[in-house]
């Protein structure tokens, strides 16, 4: 007669049969079985408290969330201006390094549980990053003018030099006696920009302007060696006549553009459109300067032909693929009428 099973080892049989079963549904690292069914979310951590700061990291603590099966993980977010980072932890404090002096952070902190429902972020924190910064950026370097037109004109400049970070260029205006008028800021987020265009101005009309940097800290650099520029006089009137010859995917066109203004024209550009997806194969009576934008094309006078006297008329020929013909011309910024016949 065999022995039956003692009613204690039956019930450790059991215990490990669940055991094994339990270890095979769930992986590990995997939340449990039971998270999927879990919709309600943690409730919001508490305020956010900062432990300790330097100028550029920051220690923070809050209260922990509550859930009805158990917060996971803490996501945490620092916001300057519109960028930021993410960060995350298991426990209810961060260190988050890496910051800039001066600089002004939001911070912010959810909680999220086994099933990844997230809490509401709790109210954030705004804090200004202690001043880590006690010198001011270099000067920039003077300005060059480009792109100058009637009523504006392009200013680009060498970048200052600054030992933390550069916050922003200021463009002034240079006017009688020395008094300087801000005409425009460059933000340096992301860093890397160093022009800026200068509008509303008056034809024909000389100016001055100078380029000062400001870094995080507030701290300004001297002024840039200025620059002086004249802008255009008011852009002539005028008409364009074109002949075009055309056929599935191209054309060849001769254009003769009328300066009908009683000014002088000395020295040129034009713009037509002309599609990005076109091909130039030829042009004659002008040189190509660039694509100003993807659906025009601004071509300069040659050697011989930059002076237009009232009523003189300039001949340019084109050949390119597509069927955009030239079209919507412009002469120094003035938009020509089509001539008629």
């Amino acid at each position: 007669m065999r022995d039956r099973p003692h009613s204690g080892t039956r019930s450790r049989v059991a215990v490990s049969i669940v055991a094994a079963l339990t270890a095979a549904l769930v992986a590990p690292g995997a939340a449990p079985a039971y998270a999927a069914d879990d919709t309600e979310r943690p409730t919001a951590p508490g305020p956010i408290t900062v432990v300790a700061v330097d100028t550029t990291w920051i220690e923070l603590s809050w209260t922990p969330s509550t859930d009805n099966v158990g917060v996971v993980r803490y996501p945490v977010s620092a916001r300057f201006e519109d960028v930021g980072a993410a960060y995350s932890t298991d426990t209810t404090s961060i260190r988050i390094t890496g910051l800039r002096p001066s600089r002004t952070y939001t911070f912010s902190v959810a909680a999220v549980d086994a099933a990844g429902n997230q809490s509401l972020s709790n109210p954030t924190l705004r804090l200004t990053m202690p001043p880590g910064d006690d010198q001011a950026p270099s000067a920039p370097g003077q300005p060059v003018a480009y792109d100058v037109a009637a009523t504006l004109v392009w200013l680009r400049w060498a970048h200052s030099t600054e030992n933390v970070a550069l916050d922003r260029y200021e463009v002034f205006r240079v006017d009688a006696g020395g008094t300087l008028t801000r005409v425009s800021e460059v933000y340096q987020y992301p860093p890397g920009r160093n022009s800026t265009q200068i509008s509303g101005l008056t034809p024909d009309t000389t100016y001055t302007f100078v380029v000062q940097a400001r870094d995080e800290a507030g701290h300004l650099s001297p002024l840039s060696a200025p620059v002086t520029v004249t802008t255009l006089p008011p852009p002539p009137s005028c008409a364009v006549r074109s002949v075009v010859r055309q056929w599935s995917d191209g054309f060849v066109a001769h254009l003769v553009v009328e300066n009908t203004g009683s000014t002088t024209v000395d020295g040129w550009t034009m713009t037509w459109r002309f599609w990005a997806s076109q091909k130039l194969n030829g042009l004659w009576g002008a040189e190509v300067v660039d694509r100003p934008v993807n659906s025009y094309l601004r071509v300069r006078n040659a050697r011989y032909n930059a002076v237009i006297p009232p009523g003189g008329t300039v001949s340019l020929g084109v050949v390119a693929t597509g069927t955009q013909l030239p079209e919507e011309v412009t002469l120094n910024g003035g938009v020509c009428v089509v001539a008629e016949e």
